[in-house]
């Protein structure tokens, strides 16, 4: 398993078979997929420059909690449900034996994202403004899903892809365009969510709220597994739930409530910081 994971960590680093203009493509695309989400949220990342550092913590902080938490926790609940049932009777509940997996991932990748929220929630007193929280879960939850989604492209582009297949394939040939746009849209919501429950001193709460939210959004390859869900349903549910997230997320962030103007003035960036 070792192996497996070293594998996968150098592959978001190392594409051998790619020239630098299809790694460009992947990264630029990254980019401005976050950037299109990011434009609802507004999070003052030109006013607060610290937030930028935020972002790429998330992003190498949850890669590492992935390949050195989520990938071996995953790999031993699959062994211990081996160890009681067959693979066939774990393929026949598929629908129940795939929910510890799924919800690894949300707790994990959810939780990673978290870590510099709560550090700057901690630098800042424990007293961050609502808005704040959620400027701040959006951009740690951009971090990463930019990061993934550079990772994601760079594959499809290793494996063969080119315009061609939008002419032969149709909406097939840019699902993987597709999924990552409105996976952006979930990481960054789900992270902004958690960012805002922080600020209410409810941290753990919308933490365990946005990693079932997370599982959830996961679920769809189970009933693709199933086959109760093609690949195109798949990736509308997908949409789907990132939209909802998203509009929630949203009217929170830009409501004016009687709370919104007697909240405490955001606290001043702490000087020498460190995250």
């Amino acid at each position: 398993m070792w192996e497996y994971m070293m594998a996968f960590l150098k592959s978001w680093f190392i594409y051998p078979s790619l020239t630098w203009n299809f790694i460009l493509i992947s990264i630029g695309l990254g980019i401005v997929f976050g950037a299109i989400w990011l434009c609802g949220h507004w999070p003052p990342l030109f006013k607060r420059h610290w937030l930028w550092m935020v972002a790429v913590v998330s992003a190498f902080l949850s890669l590492l909690a992935v390949v050195f938490v989520q990938i071996p926790l995953q790999h031993y609940v699959g062994v211990v449900l081996m160890h009681f049932w067959s693979q066939q009777v774990l393929l026949s509940w598929l629908l129940l034996a795939g929910i510890p997996t799924i919800l690894l991932s949300g707790l994990v990748q959810e939780g990673a994202k978290m870590v510099p929220m709560v550090f700057w929630w901690w630098r800042s007193g424990r007293n961050i403004s609502p808005r704040l929280g959620l400027a701040i879960g959006a951009i740690a939850g951009a971090g990463f899903g930019i990061f993934e989604a550079v990772w994601v492209h760079g594959r499809m582009f290793a494996a063969g892809w080119t315009l061609n297949a939008i002419q032969t394939d149709g909406f097939l040939g840019i699902v993987g365009f597709w999924e990552r746009f409105f996976a952006m849209g979930f990481h960054i919501a789900a992270s902004a969510l958690a960012g805002y429950g922080l600020a209410k001193g409810k941290g753990w709460q919308f933490y365990l709220i946005v990693a079932v939210l997370h599982g959830i959004l996961n679920y769809a390859v189970v009933f693709l597994q199933k086959g109760y869900l093609t690949l195109v349903q798949v990736e509308t549910y997908v949409a789907v739930v990132a939209v909802i997230v998203t509009a929630a997320v949203l009217l929170l962030r830009w409501r004016r409530s009687e709370e919104d103007i007697n909240e405490p003035a955001e606290p001043i960036e702490p000087t020498g910081i460190d995250i």
